[in-house]
């Protein structure tokens, strides 16, 4: 008999959300993680209405809507002119969470579910499918140990290992952008998202709970490094008008903005999970929410076959796969959006964001980037 149902490699909140959905079915499981603290680094932060669904799943729902900022809406600017303004309706809301506490709630849940279910600080360092298991090798503290589960499932991000040591090809979709990011103070109690479509690209300003206030900026090549506070207001002044309250210690995040599919949901007892399975651009907001998607998916297949112990993951790839090509071609459109531009395609793009804020197509707009249809 193997030790464990299901190891989930992974404690991001998708993996953390997966653990609980299949605890609270009564299926043991352990989550190895190979960091020894909850990851600090700041991450995603918007929450639709699919998150939402899901999280309502784990008990988690009245939690997270205590403690987050819900965005009454957006508006996209262009060179001082507001050309859409979209309003978010009361079925469909957009939560703003860092991820940090969105994380941490998931840890606690599982704790209460499955006390000693998240092993920190043990990295796994590979997988073996051996027919009626699945032999893991985990380094932990006194050395490398091996566990077995009945599945494994791969949560651990774009650069997953287990994706790479299953030989699953990593294709690349359209979009890809470089940006830096960072928290600003902001005590205006303003709950609008704006997005400065300019000629020199793109920034992004998103509100966030307890006074605070994000900024994205895309980098062309020809800006600084934009790794300091100044060097990042600069570009922020410079482009929209406005210079955010950030003290000079701030360090902003520079990240590159890119998409891919794998070629496969997985191979026999081992299925890939989130990240590990389709990187979506974060300029969207989407990732997070379809990983927990694709989790609520994968717990009622694993729930389903386990009775017969013959696990058909087919549909629950199919149905990941569909979901993720929508959504990569929004993120793909939402860069495009904010590439640089000037001249005829600057006056063009103006007209397109304008045509799509306006009275007929604005409800339809606002369900694309709130997950309608995903």
């Amino acid at each position: 008999m193997p030790d464990h149902e299901v190891v989930i490699v992974g404690a991001g909140p998708v993996g953390l959300l997966l653990a609980c959905l299949l605890v609270q079915e009564g299926i043991d499981v352990v989550v190895c993680e190979r960091r020894a603290e909850a990851d600090p680094r700041t991450r995603a932060i918007g929450i639709h209405r699919p998150g939402q669904d899901a999280l309502d799943a784990v008990e988690l729902g009245s939690s997270v809507r205590q403690r987050a900022l819900r965005l009454d809406g957006g508006d996209v600017i262009s060179r001082g002119r507001t050309l859409a303004s979209l309003s978010f309706t009361s079925d469909r809301p957009v939560l703003v969470l860092p991820q940090q506490q969105t994380d941490a709630l998931l840890r606690e849940r599982l704790g209460m579910l499955s006390p000693g279910a998240l092993l920190s600080a043990h990295a796994v360092r590979g997988v073996r499918d051996e027919g009626p298991f699945v032999r893991v090798s985990v380094d932990m503290s006194d050395g490398v140990r091996e566990i077995t589960g009945a599945l494994v499932v791969a949560a651990d991000g774009v650069r997953s290992p287990r994706r790479e040591e299953l030989g699953i090809a990593w294709r690349p979709r359209a979009g890809a952008g470089t940006y830096a990011m960072a928290d600003a103070v902001d005590v205006s109690g303003d709950r609008r998202a704006r997005l400065y479509c300019e000629p020199d690209g793109l920034v992004e300003s998103f509100p966030l709970p307890a006074g605070r206030r994000r900024w994205v900026v895309r980098r062309r090549s020809a800006d600084a490094e934009l790794l300091t506070a100044a060097a990042f207001l600069d570009v922020v002044e410079t482009r929209t008008g406005v210079r955010p309250e950030m003290p000079d210690e701030v360090a902003p995040s520079v990240f590159d903005a890119a998409q891919h599919t794998a070629r496969s949901h997985g191979r026999g007892r081992v299925v890939l999970l989130g990240d590990a399975q389709h990187e979506i651009s974060p300029i969207g907001g989407q990732g997070m929410n379809l990983g927990w998607m694709d989790a609520v998916r994968l717990a009622e297949t694993i729930v389903r076959d386990r009775a017969g112990g013959r696990y058909d993951f087919r549909g629950y790839g199919r149905r990941t796969r569909r979901s993720a090509r929508v959504a990569q071609r929004r993120s793909a459109f939402y860069m495009s959006m904010g590439r640089p531009v000037h001249g005829a395609s600057l006056v063009a793009r103006d007209i397109l964001i304008r045509t799509l804020g306006s009275a007929p197509l604005r409800r339809g707009s606002a369900g694309m980037i709130t997950m309608r249809g995903i």
